[in-house]
């Protein structure tokens, strides 16, 4: 089954005239960005964990929760959450809470955080980022089977025949995997599904990714599980429209990112080729982006794209014109290219 997402990290909309606006009246835009996803008929719409004041969605499964309460059918779940820095058990009770909010529409998406925010403000060593997110994706595997659970780590404290409640039925579970070989052994070794973060570069790269996840499900003896890809991208009526609206605030945020992370500075020049077919930037016209991504999904062998929509700097407008043009002129145009 092909289906079809948004994920946003909840960065901070903008009025007409450029002013930012609130924390809170980005969260309340950002719900009724959720409901319209559900109107337009897309089947996944997701959050991103942040800790910072450009991006103040630290706490994303409450407003999943308040999108449940006014949507019927789209399924809602983190994109991603960082499992590292948070506590298994809770995750597990905040999103099997929201299983039962929301009639059984609850995913996740775990990671061990790109942005890593969170480590010093919760408290954790950086030094441990890998043994962090080994061990706690493991006890949220354990807690995933239900039953009482008895765990021991180095992390946090043992469990030892311990009931996690509420549990509601299992709800898909997914690993993000950005670039590490062992993020996707990982991920086919405990059955959750792979999730491609695609922020740079030409995605054909990511192909062995696929590959090597299908072979190592093979090898752990589990049934094939999708494959989904995650890109950034925005859509307007033209390609000039999408990518002049776009373009300043791509430029300022790597370029704030680029302090920090390493990235290189973008230029017009580079800007043009992530937009363009061999890129990771999924900006322009419904056409333009339904075309790239029939292609990528079928380089990659991928059964759902989800688009990471939203950059800080748009207004809540474009960002809902966005979500309509995705839903009603993009996903029919890839799914007639894929069929």
């Amino acid at each position: 089954m092909t289906t079809f997402g948004l994920d946003t990290f909840g960065d901070v909309t903008f009025d007409a005239e450029g002013k930012a606006l609130t924390h809170a009246q980005t969260i309340r835009n950002l719900v009724e960005e959720g409901v319209l996803a559900d109107q337009v008929g897309l089947d996944f719409f997701g959050i991103g964990e942040h800790h910072t004041p450009d991006m103040p969605l630290s706490a994303a499964d409450v407003v999943l929760a308040a999108i449940a309460a006014r949507t019927q059918n789209i399924h809602l779940g983190s994109a991603v959450t960082v499992l590292s820095s948070d506590d298994p058990v809770r995750v597990f009770q905040r999103f099997s809470t929201l299983n039962a909010v929301s009639g059984g529409r609850a995913e996740i998406i775990l990671g061990r955080g790109s942005s890593v925010d969170s480590f010093p403000l919760f408290g954790y060593d950086l030094a441990d980022y890998e043994d962090l997110f080994e061990e706690k994706t493991h006890l949220f595997a354990e807690i995933l089977k239900g039953g009482p659970v008895t765990w021991q780590g180095k992390t946090r404290a043992p469990l030892h025949e311990q009931d996690v409640v509420p549990f509601s039925e299992p709800f898909p579970t997914w690993i993000g995997v950005g670039g590490s070989p062992q993020s996707v052994v990982r991920a086919a070794s405990y059955g959750f599904s792979l999730m491609l973060a695609i922020i740079g570069g030409h995605p054909g790269r990511f192909a062995p990714f696929s590959e090597l996840y299908k072979h190592a499900l093979e090898k752990f003896g589990r049934d094939p599980l999708p494959i989904g890809i995650h890109s950034p991208g925005h859509v307007a009526p033209t390609d000039e429209q999408a990518r002049e609206e776009f373009w300043p605030h791509y430029l300022d945020l790597i370029s704030r990112l680029g302090r920090t992370r390493g990235f290189s500075t973008p230029t017009p020049e580079s800007y043009a080729h992530e937009v363009g077919p061999h890129g990771a930037l999924f900006v322009g016209s419904p056409e333009t982006v339904a075309e790239k991504m029939a292609r990528t999904m079928k380089t990659l062998g991928a059964s759902r794209f989800d688009l990471k929509y939203g950059i800080g700097g748009l207004s809540h407008e474009s960002l809902m014109r966005t979500i309509e043009l995705y839903g009603t002129q993009v996903v029919p145009r890839v799914r007639d290219l894929l069929s």
